[in-house]
């Protein structure tokens, strides 16, 4: 498998009543390296899936209304570029949400279109959740919604199933959605793409230069230049290890937290972190309509992308360096200086949103540790974050292990009542 290719590595599913559990990884698609090219396809989630009307555990730690501020900062006139699998506008959490970019899906050797669908398709339903996390309505039969539920989403499809997203693709999508931001309304505005997310990554062959480095590279300094907001997906491989565009330096780089605020294990790390945000468990929209549960660092970009959008909503003059350095200035952490597993820690929508100074920093710096009295606070060591497919899991091991003991104990019982029948039986006979 090519280097400069994308692609993601599938995760163990776990089947729930109304969706199917899967960690997408990849390269540059939806988190990191996989079992074949290209991302893996969205497990057993169904199209037109049934609405969940439970809050995901993501949302139910954030007051929605303070974030939201009583509808001031809900993302509205901000635009959300999406370079992924394409976006379904047909789940009404959607609906009318999704500017259609470009089709860069080509067949390598012919470089002509792989098939006739548009930026608001999505066969694979990998870029109808990334948006959804961003950027979806609320619904009354649902307890989802997105971070900033009155942004836009401007889809540019430019990867699938089957790894035809590359470096060289990824950098027209990056510029693609730099020239939207920069468009006049009079040529087709006004659509005002303030970030970009990018659920996926590429890695090198040891020394981080692949194929269209200094192409990907210099894509990223131009959206940095336009004041566009980047946030990419640090990768699933569980590995430590520089990904890209994560580890370019203007980039915000999610990792994915579980329920501990703790490193999903699968989550890439390294020096190149930013940020963590959920990424376990992750409810959202899928084609058609409806919800499913997904999980990866391609789900906790997302969620930090949502953050952004609200941010630079409200404070729109803020350079794309102030958004990043006020995101992870804010994250909750238990340390002083960042680390590679969460970076600065794991964002706290809330507290970035309502603590919002009139100009904010350029760059993060370390806090003084929280003091209780007289006293800092030692944070005490905690187990690694269970998924709800943990705890399936381990419930089932019990239930299982009980009844093997009942029915041991059963036939262990029914042996020694027929022994001392037979017993007494021999008894009488003498």
């Amino acid at each position: 498998m090519r280097s400069d290719r994308v692609s993601g590595r599938r995760y163990r599913k776990a089947a729930a009543a109304f969706a199917a559990l899967a960690v997408l990884g990849g390269p540059l698609a939806a988190p990191a390296r996989a079992d074949g090219p290209g991302l893996a396809a969205a497990g057993d989630c169904p199209k037109n899936a049934p609405d969940v009307p439970t809050v995901p555990w993501s949302l139910q730690r954030l007051l929605l209304d303070e974030l939201w501020q009583g509808g001031r900062t809900t993302g509205s006139g901000v635009a959300v570029a999406v370079i992924d699998t394409g976006v379904d506008d047909r789940n009404p959490q959607l609906k009318d949400k999704v500017l259609a970019g470009s089709n860069l899906l080509v067949n390598p050797e012919t470089k002509q279109p792989i098939d006739a669908t548009t930026a608001k398709d999505d066969p694979v339903g990998h870029g109808t959740k990334v948006a959804g996390i961003i950027a979806a309505r609320r619904v009354s039969q649902s307890g989802f919604v997105g971070l900033a539920p009155d942004a836009q989403i401007y889809s540019v499809r430019q990867n699938d199933s089957e790894g035809h997203g590359d470096v060289s693709s990824l950098v027209a999508a990056v510029n693609e959605a730099v020239a939207v931001k920069t468009r006049a309304p009079d040529k087709g505005g006004p659509v005002n793409v303030q970030v970009i997310n990018i659920s996926q990554d590429v890695r090198g062959a040891g020394d981080s230069h692949f194929g269209g480095y200094q192409e990907l590279k210099a894509a990223i300094q131009h959206a940095e230049d336009a004041g566009v907001v980047v946030v990419a997906s640090t990768g699933n491989d569980g590995k430590e290890g520089d990904t890209y565009p994560g580890a370019f330096p203007t980039v915000l780089a999610v990792g994915a937290s579980d329920r501990n605020n703790e490193r999903a294990p699968f989550s890439q790390y390294g020096d190149f972190v930013k940020v963590a945000a959920p990424g376990v468990d992750m409810l959202s929209t899928v084609p058609g309509g409806g919800q499913c549960v997904d999980q990866g660092t391609s789900f906790a970009a997302p969620y930090v992308s949502g953050l952004a959008a609200l941010l630079k909503g409200a404070h729109p003059d803020w350079s794309p360096a102030q958004v990043r350095a006020w995101i992870e200035q804010t994250a909750q952490r238990t340390q002083r200086e960042p680390d590679r597993f969460t970076g600065w820690g794991v964002v706290d929508p809330v507290r970035a949103v309502t603590k919002a100074p009139a100009v904010a920093p350029t760059a993060a710096v370390p806090e003084a540790p929280v003091q209780l009295a007289a006293a800092p606070i030692v944070p005490q060591p905690v187990g690694l974050g269970e998924t709800q497919a943990d705890r399936d899991g381990r419930t089932a091991t019990y239930v299982l292990g009980t009844g093997a003991l009942l029915v041991a104990l059963l036939v262990g019982g029914g042996v020694v009542l027929r022994d001392r029948r037979r017993a007494a039986e021999r008894k009488l006979t003498v």
